[in-house]
């Protein structure tokens, strides 16, 4: 599937865009007083690649009927996306913590709602359920001929639910080749090791026997990334060819050395001490990329 067709200049822009979004993401945490970094922050990349390269997307217009429809199925982190917004100019960081989660404003949420934020485009407060409504969102693109694509980005944890193995179902038997499933394989869920909670190994052969393309990739790996979304063949609503899964073996609390792999972090809040040090870190990381 993978071609040689990935700028690695552009590669090393997305790279620092991933710097400055997890440092805002931080601070955006500190400043509401909780989130879920862990997931939040293992997702980045990901994020960064489709809204700032390969998402057919226009941030002025969300709405925009021609617009790739995206997914956060996984929706405790979408505190990933209202910083990317913010970072494209939609909303200011200082009027998303104003009315983050406020009785009378409350237009942020620690789950997203597409109510009350035009860019969302599915409410994610049930987990599970992302993926079957992206189903529907490419059975819709197919049906009226159009030529967008549905990006779906679950957790591995996630895939607990059982509407999502209906939908694998049901993806592989209509042949959405409109259809990319991204799942974020970072091995944590709230209460530990998805191993351990609900072992879904081996997820590719899993994914397969139901009908899907498989890629795996290193999800905090920009290249990576990148060249699995450039691979991808056109949403072409007539051709009917298998869905895409794409496994992104990440980490949770990815670039931050005292969160990553530690289930401590799904969710919460995080003190001044801790920001500092978090920050440091990616900045850290930062130089070693440079």
């Amino acid at each position: 599937m993978y071609k040689d067709t990935v700028n690695f200049e552009r590669v090393r822009q997305l790279e620092k865009k991933c710097v400055e979004i997890r440092k805002n993401l931080l601070n955006f945490i500190y400043r509401i007083g909780m989130g879920h970094l862990g997931g939040e922050l293992s997702i980045v990349e990901v994020a960064v690649a489709l809204y700032y390269e390969y998402l057919n997307y226009d941030p002025k217009n969300p709405r925009w009927e021609d617009r790739d429809r995206f997914v956060l199925s996984k929706g405790h982190c979408s505190e990933t996306l209202y910083t990317i917004f913010s970072d494209l100019g939609m909303y200011t960081m200082d009027y998303m913590v104003e009315h983050f989660e406020t009785l009378d404003t409350a237009e942020f949420g620690m789950h997203s709602n597409r109510k009350y934020v035009p860019a969302i485009e599915v409410s994610a407060g049930s987990l599970g359920h992302g993926l079957p409504v992206g189903l529907g969102l490419a059975l819709g693109a197919r049906a009226q001929k159009k030529l967008w694509r549905t990006f779906v980005l679950a957790g591995d944890g996630e895939l607990d639910e059982g509407t999502n193995w209906e939908a694998f179902m049901a993806g592989g038997h209509h042949k959405l080749g409109n259809l990319v499933a991204i799942i974020d394989k970072n091995g944590l869920q709230m209460t530990g090791p998805t191993s351990q909670v609900m072992n879904i190994d081996p997820l590719d052969k899993k994914l397969e026997a139901f009908g899907w393309e498989v890629v795996e990739i290193d999800g905090n790996d920009m290249y990576s990334v990148c060249r699995a979304f450039a691979s991808l063949p056109p949403a072409d609503p007539w051709v009917f060819r298998k869905p895409i899964a794409i496994i992104s073996h990440t980490k949770k609390g990815k670039g931050v050395s005292f969160m990553e792999g530690n289930v401590k972090w799904h969710g919460g809040g995080i003190a001044k001490e801790e920001l500092d040090r978090a920050l440091a870190d990616v900045e850290k990381g930062k130089k070693e990329r440079s």
